[in-house]
């Protein structure tokens, strides 16, 4: 089974679209023979992030921690127990292309990393920002970026070095460090690209919101 997972903090104006993309992926892997579970993991919501969800139709696991990294590693456990062999992970504010799954199991690694685009900027990013934005991304193959946003790992390599470890902050990067030191074959691409949002109010600090306001 392949599980994807969407940890989400208040996040009822962007879950729709996510979801909505999500599924698309699902039912083109489904199409190929495999199943997906989706999950979102709700992490102190007090919106109707949970209602949303039940409309969609798709799991969801509540926790109460404001910590991406516990919310991550909670799902994961929960899809591992149900027998996930994959795990993909995404961000509530993003979407995901149609073809975002097959792409993932299509390179037979350990781990995929892959890279993330704006498609709609805010109105104070202008095309300077946008440039210099640009500039200092790779969207190219073999780049060495790591996104929570879009990322595959194969359950036996993520089990071999611990998870996700319960950080607020880079539970990504450290798990794909992690990874690196375990010698995973890990591929870093960019064949599949996932939308995310160029918000600056971003949920975890030191996000990539962040990041976008200190350019």
């Amino acid at each position: 089974m392949i599980a994807v997972i969407i940890p989400a903090h208040n996040e009822a104006d962007a879950l729709p679209r996510c979801l909505g993309a999500v599924q698309l992926a699902a039912r083109a892997a489904e199409g190929a023979g495999h199943r997906v579970e989706i999950l979102v993991v709700l992490d102190r919501c007090d919106d109707d992030s949970a209602r949303i969800a039940a409309a969609h139709g798709v799991g969801t696991l509540e926790v109460n921690v404001r910590n991406v990294g516990q919310a991550r590693r909670a799902g994961a456990a929960l899809m591992l127990e149900r027998g996930a062999h994959w795990l993909a992970c995404t961000d509530a504010d993003s979407c995901v292309p149609p073809d975002w799954l097959l792409c993932q199991l299509d390179f037979a690694a350990d781990a995929v990393c892959g890279t993330v685009h704006v498609e709609q900027w805010q109105p104070e990013q202008n095309a300077a920002f946008q440039a210099l934005y640009l500039s200092r991304y790779q969207a190219r193959e073999d780049h060495r970026h790591i996104h929570g946003a879009n990322l595959g790992i194969c359950a036996r390599a993520y089990q071999r070095v611990g998870g996700f470890p319960p950080l607020a902050l880079n539970e990504d990067v450290e798990l794909v460090n992690a990874l690196m030191a375990s010698g995973a074959h890990i591929v870093w691409t960019a064949r599949n690209s996932v939308s995310t949002s160029s918000r600056l109010d971003s949920r975890a600090r030191g996000g990539f919101g962040d990041y976008l306001k200190s350019l």
